[in-house]
C-alpha cells in the first residue's frame, strides 16, 4: 500500500511539472512564430492545464477503468467550479465581465449538458449505458468550433505586439517534448497506482476518480487561479477554470470516448447533474454583480466539503 501512495505521489508530480514544462515550451516556440499572446492563453495554456486530465482519463479508457475516466472529468469540473473559484475569489474577490459570462460560462454550462445528454441511454439501457464513439465525435466537433471562434476573436482584436523567446528554440522543444513524456508517464502511474488503492480499501473506481485522482489532476489549475488572484488578476483565474473545464469535457471526454467507449452508471449521472445545478446556481451571483465576492467564495468551498461527505457516503 505504501508503494502505491508513493506511485500516485510520483505521478501527480509528473502531471503537474509535466504540464508547466509543456506549457513553457510551447508558449516560447509560439511567440517565436508570431502567434499573439492572447491565443496562447486561450489555446496553449487552456490545455495545457488540462493535460493532466487527458492523461488520465485517456489511460483509463484504454485499460477499460472507467470509472476513474468519467469520474476523473466529472470530478475535475467540479473541482474547478467550487474550491479553484471558490479559493481564489476568497484570497481575493474577482471582477467579472459580462461576456466572459455570455460566452464562456455559458459554453462551459453547454458541455456539461452535452455530456449529460451523452449519458441519457443509461435510462432504457442501463447494462449498456456508455459515452460513445458518436458522442466523443459530438463533443470534439462542439469543442473544436468554440476553439476557432476564441482564435479568430482574438486575432481579430489583437493589437500589434513585439514577440521575442526566452530560450532557444532546441530548449523550448525539449521542454514540450519532456513535458509530454512526463504527462503520459505520470498518467500511467496514477491510474495504476489508484485503482490498486481502491481495490485495497474496497472503494469503489467512480470514488477514487472523483476524489483523489480528480484532486491531483486539477493542481495546475489551482495553482495557477490562486496565483493569478493573488496578483489580482480575476480574468486569468475565471478564465483558466472555464477554459479548462470546457476542453475537460469536450476535447478530453470526446478523445476518451472515441478511443474506447466508457461506460456510464447512476452514480455517474448524478454528478453530472450536480455539477449542471452548481454551474447554474452560481450564475447568477455572477450575472447580477459580475464579480465573484469572498462570501460567494466562502459557500461554493462549503458545497464542495459537502459534496464530498455525499460521495464518501453514497
Amino acid at each position: 500500500m505504501i508503494v502505491s501512495v508513493v506511485i500516485l505521489i510520483i505521478g501527480f508530480a509528473l502531471l503537474v511539472k509535466g504540464a508547466d514544462f509543456f506549457v513553457e515550451g510551447a508558449s516560447d516556440i509560439a511567440r517565436k512564430l508570431g502567434i499573439p499572446s492572447i491565443v496562447i492563453g486561450l489555446t496553449i495554456v487552456a490545455l495545457g492545464t488540462s493535460l493532466p486530465e487527458l492523461a488520465v482519463s485517456v489511460t483509463a479508457a484504454l485499460k477499460e477503468s472507467n470509472d476513474i475516466a468519467l469520474g476523473n472529468v466529472t470530478g475535475s469540473n467540479i473541482m474547478n467550479l467550487l474550491v479553484v473559484v471558490g479559493l481564489a475569489a476568497v484570497i481575493h474577490p474577482m471582477t467579472v465581465k459580462r461576456t466572459i459570462l455570455k460566452r464562456d460560462y455559458v459554453m462551459a454550462c453547454v458541455m456539461a449538458l452535452l455530456m449529460l445528454a451523452g449519458a441519457m441511454d443509461i435510462f432504457w439501457n442501463f447494462e449498456k449505458a456508455s459515452i460513445s464513439a458518436l458522442d466523443g465525435v459530438i463533443l470534439l466537433g462542439v469543442t473544436a468550433g468554440y476553439m476557432y471562434h476564441l482564435v479568430c476573436t482574438a486575432v481579430r482584436n489583437r493589437v500589434a505586439e513585439q514577440f521575442g523567446i526566452t530560450r532557444p528554440l532546441p530548449v523550448s522543444l525539449l521542454l514540450c517534448v519532456g513535458g509530454a513524456a512526463a504527462i503520459i508517464g505520470g498518467g500511467q502511474l496514477v491510474v495504476n497506482s489508484a485503482t490498486d488503492l481502491a481495490y485495497r480499501f474496497g472503494m469503489s473506481e467512480t470514488l477514487v476518480g472523483l476524489t483523489i485522482v480528480a484532486i491531483g489532476t486539477s493542481l495546475p489549475e489551482l495553482v495557477t487561479s490562486v496565483v493569478a488572484a493573488k496578483k489580482g488578476e480575476s480574468e486569468i483565474a475565471l478564465g483558466n477554470v472555464l477554459g479548462s473545464n470546457i476542453l475537460n469535457i469536450g476535447f478530453i471526454l470526446g478523445t476518451s470516448g472515441v478511443i474506447h467507449p466508457i461506460g456510464v452508471k447512476m452514480e455517474n449521472v448524478y454528478d453530472m447533474i450536480f455539477l449542471i445545478l452548481m454551474t447554474l446556481v452560481f450564475f447568477i451571483p455572477l450575472w447580477r454583480w459580475e464579480r465573484v465576492s469572498r462570501a460567494t467564495g466562502a459557500v461554493m468551498l462549503g458545497c464542495y466539503l459537502g459534496y464530498m461527505v455525499y460521495i464518501v457516503v453514497r
